[in-house]
């Protein structure tokens, strides 16, 4: 029987195994042509070197995008995550009515194109005393717009496994106000979903291209924007900045999914 069920489960293996070959083939061809000499008419390059990302991590240019790419998604995923925190509070608390309209409210930003967004706040915020275009201050809104979602589900999720109403009653039976019981009972029990909602933020808005492009540009450039400045330098050069962006995020998926395991053997 059990040979049975392992002849059967083959196929799935070898689906997968070949999926997650085109999967990575892209990417460790990225990572091959970032660190290689030169790599033309042949199967493999004819030699390696870390010129491509020492010149890369030495131009300060590409260290300026990435600092303001760091700034811009750490603060827009920390505002949302401030901004999201005290709804979900009153939805499962005292708004239980209206959760499905809060969810809907928060998905719709879903619902209009990123560009069809930045047309219209460049007509609302390009002149006047609210004049904001190629500031940081426009894009922190417009990736709070995109990250809203995402950190609403994920705290709604933490919120519903950690049964935040009955912490409240043991709370208020021990004498605490609700100021108290958020501050010492629930903050602490959501220390590892907040962390997970901020590296959620922080690894999807890093890739965001279209209202950084269109609302900053290289006023304030990104990394996604200077990406595409380069898109006509070496190609060596491009991979090394794709092999140092996957890095990154992957760094960042890492300590997520230290943090989520970390949350399931507590």
């Amino acid at each position: 029987m059990k040979a049975v069920v392992a002849n059967r489960k083959w196929p799935y293996v070898w689906l997968l195994s070949f999926i997650m070959l085109i999967l990575l083939l892209p990417v460790v061809a990225t990572f091959m042509y970032a660190v290689a000499v030169d790599w033309g008419i042949s199967l493999l390059p004819k030699g390696w070197t870390l010129e491509w990302l020492a010149q890369l991590w030495q131009d300060r240019r590409f260290l300026l995008a990435l600092r303001n790419s760091l700034l811009i998604c750490l603060a827009a995923a920390v505002v949302t995550i401030l901004v999201s925190f005290p709804i979900v509070f009153l939805v499962h608390t005292r708004w239980q009515r209206h959760a499905q309209w809060v969810n809907v409210l928060v998905t719709l930003p879903f619902a209009v194109p990123p560009v069809v967004s930045a047309v219209g706040m460049l007509q609302l915020y390009a002149q006047g005393p609210l004049a904001m275009t190629g500031t940081p201050w426009m894009l922190i809104g417009c990736y709070f717009t995109i990250a809203l979602p995402f950190v609403y589900r994920a705290l709604d999720n933490n919120f519903r496994a950690l049964q935040v109403n009955e912490l409240l009653a043991a709370a208020y039976l021990m004498g605490a106000s609700t100021r108290q019981a958020v501050w010492y009972v629930i903050l602490p029990n959501l220390k590892k979903g907040l962390l997970i909602a901020l590296f959620v933020s922080l690894s999807f808005l890093m890739g965001e291209f279209v209202f950084a492009n269109l609302l900053a540009s290289s006023q304030f450039e990104t990394l996604q924007v200077y990406l595409y400045s380069i898109k006509n330098m070496s190609g060596h050069y491009s991979s090394a900045l794709v092999a140092s962006y996957f890095t990154i995020i992957l760094i960042m998926t890492f300590c997520l999914s230290l943090i989520d395991n970390k949350a399931v053997g507590d």
